[in-house]
C-alpha cells in the first residue's frame, strides 16, 4: 500500500520516466535473451538515437541520479529482476537519450574456484553511474565497445 501511495507521488515526468524505463529494460533483457550481442549493441545505438519518447521540456531537466533512479525501480518491480548488463545497458540508453555520454564498461575477474565471473558498469566522467560494487576493483575492464564498428 504504501509503495501505491509513494507512486501517486511521483511527478508526472517521474512516471513518464519511470514508464519509459520499466519497457526499455524489458525489452533490453529480452533482446539479451534473443539477439546476438553485437545486433543489440545496434539496436541500442538506433534506440538512443530516438527521441520520440522524450517530451522536450523535461530533457534538460533529467538528471543522471534521477535516470539511475528510474532503473534501479524498474529493476526492483521487473518480474525476474534484471542483471548487471541489462541494468547497464538500459542506463546508456538513456544517458545517451538525455544528452550524456556514458561508456559501457565490461569487467572479467576469476572467481573462487578458478571459474569466470563478469560484471557491467556504466562510467560518466571516471565516476561510476550504475553497477558499483564493493569488488569492482578486481574487475579487468575489456576495451572499450566506443568507436567500434558494428
Amino acid at each position: 500500500m504504501r509503495q501505491l501511495r509513494n507512486f501517486f507521488r511521483l511527478t508526472g515526468s517521474d512516471v513518464n520516466l519511470l514508464a519509459i524505463t520499466f519497457v526499455l529494460l524489458g525489452v533490453i533483457r529480452l533482446g539479451l535473451w534473443l539477439l546476438p550481442f553485437r545486433n543489440l549493441l545496434k539496436l541500442q545505438q538506433k534506440i538512443s538515437n530516438l527521441d520520440f519518447y522524450l517530451p522536450t521540456s523535461s530533457k534538460s531537466q533529467i538528471s543522471i541520479s534521477k535516470i539511475v533512479w528510474a532503473v534501479n525501480v524498474a529493476t526492483r518491480y521487473m518480474p525476474g529482476g534484471a542483471k548487471c548488463l541489462a541494468r547497464a545497458l538500459t542506463t546508456q540508453v538513456l544517458m545517451n537519450s538525455y544528452g550524456y555520454h556514458p561508456e559501457l564498461r565490461i569487467g572479467v575477474a576469476k572467481g573462487e574456484g578458478g571459474a569466470l565471473e563478469a560484471h557491467a558498469w556504466i562510467e560518466y566522467q571516471g565516476q561510476v553511474a550504475i553497477g558499483y560494487i564493493t569488488d569492482l576493483s578486481r574487475f579487468i575492464p575489456l576495451p572499450s565497445f566506443e568507436g567500434a564498428r558494428l
